[in-house]
C-alpha cells in the first residue's frame, strides 16, 4: 500500500476564532492562520470559514509519483473528476463535495514510547506512585489518526474511498458504517450513514489511557459542556477513547492503543451489530453521539454554499 497516512483535515466552521482557541487548548500547536501541527505529523489541521461545519478537504499521503498515478487512474476509471500535477491528484468526493488531495508526503516516524508500567495480580511492574498520576506536562497529540464523516449515500462514499482512492475496509458497523484505512492503523476514515453530510469527528493519538483521561480532564475543567462520551474502549479498533465537542459542534477524540494491521496481512472485515459496533466497555453513548444536537440545523443548511 503506497498510501500511508492522513496528512491533514481541513474543517469549515462558522466561528473560526473560537474553534482555533479550542484546538490550541486541546493540545495542537497553532502555526497561525488556523493551521495546526501535531508533535510527529507536521501540519495536520486547518480551520477555515464555512457557513456550517463540514469537511472541506482531506489529505492522503503516498510515497511517490507512481502512487499518485495509480490513484489518478483509479479515480478516472470510477468517473470521478480530478486533476493531477504528477506530485498530487485532487478529486471531489461525490456525496459531500469535499476535496481529497492525494499527495507525496513523508511517512511519520514515531519515536517509541516506553510501555507504561502497570501492576496486576501477581505482577509488580512498578513501585511507588503510578507514572500517570505524576505527569504534569500538558497533552500534545502525536498525530491525526482518523476522521469520521456522515454521508447521505454510504455506498457511494465507500466506493469513492475504496475503488477510487484504494482504501481498504477493516470492519463494518452493520449496514450503517464502514471503517476504512490508508495506513497500518485499523481505520483512518469511518463513513457513517446519516440524513445529512457532515463532519462527525477528528481523532488524535496520545500515549496511553492515562493521557486520554488527563487530556479530557483538562479540557473539561471549567467547561463541562464539552463532554460528549468517555472514558471507554471501542471494539472495532480496540482503542481507548474520550470525545469532546468543539465550539462549532464537531467532536474531537483523544485516543490510545489502536489496532494495527500490517500492510501484507490478510485481514477479513467483520460486521459488528448493535452496541458492539460502537464500544466494548464504558458508559453508553449519548443520543447526541449518533445524532448531534445541531443535526436539524445542518439539514436545513445542507444546500448552502460550502465556503
Amino acid at each position: 500500500m503506497g498510501m500511508h497516512r492522513l496528512t491533514r483535515v481541513t474543517m469549515g466552521v462558522p466561528n473560526v476564532a473560537e474553534t482555533i482557541a479550542y484546538y490550541s487548548e486541546f493540545g495542537l500547536t497553532h502555526l497561525g492562520g488556523g493551521a495546526f501541527s501535531t508533535r510527529e505529523g507536521g501540519e495536520q489541521l486547518r480551520v477555515r470559514h464555512a457557513v456550517s461545519r463540514r469537511v472541506l478537504e482531506l489529505g492522503v499521503g503516498v510515497d511517490d509519483v507512481d502512487d499518485v498515478a495509480r490513484a489518478a487512474s483509479r479515480l478516472g476509471r470510477l468517473g470521478v473528476a480530478g486533476g493531477t500535477d504528477g506530485t498530487a491528484v485532487t478529486a471531489i468526493e461525490p456525496v459531500s463535495g469535499f476535496t481529497v488531495r492525494v499527495e507525496i508526503a513523508p511517512r511519520i516516524v514515531q519515536r517509541p514510547v516506553p510501555a507504561t508500567p502497570y501492576n496486576g495480580p501477581g505482577r509488580i511492574e512498578r513501585f511507588g506512585r503510578a507514572p500517570g498520576v505524576l505527569r504534569e506536562d500538558p497533552i500534545r497529540p502525536k498525530k491525526l489518526g482518523h476522521c469520521v464523516v456522515g454521508t447521505t449515500d454510504l455506498e457511494a462514499t465507500m466506493g469513492f474511498f475504496t475503488e477510487g482512492l484504494g482504501f481498504k475496509v477493516s470492519d463494518y458497523i452493520g449496514n450503517k458504517g464502514a471503517f476504512m484505512r490508508c495506513s497500518v492503523d485499523h481505520h483512518n476514515v469511518l463513513a457513517l450513514a446519516a440524513p445529512v453530510n457532515f463532519l462527525h469527528h477528528t481523532s488524535w493519538q496520545v500515549d496511553d489511557i492515562d493521557d486520554v483521561g488527563r487530556g479530557a480532564a483538562a479540557m473539561l475543567a471549567g467547561n463541562p459542556e464539552r463532554h460528549v462520551w468517555g472514558l471507554g474502549r471501542h471494539h472495532a479498533g480496540s482503542n481507548f477513547f474520550w470525545y469532546l465537542k468543539d465550539p462549532a459542534g464537531n467532536f474531537s477524540e483523544y485516543y490510545a492503543d489502536m489496532d494495527c494491521i500490517p500492510e501484507d496481512e490478510i485481514w477479513t472485515p467483520e460486521v459488528f451489530e448493535g452496541a458492539q459496533g460502537l464500544f466494548s466497555w464504558g458508559p453508553p453513548p449519548p443520543p447526541s453521539f449518533l445524532e448531534p444536537d445541531d443535526l436539524a440545523a445542518l439539514m436545513t443548511g445542507q444546500h448552502a454554499p460550502s465556503r
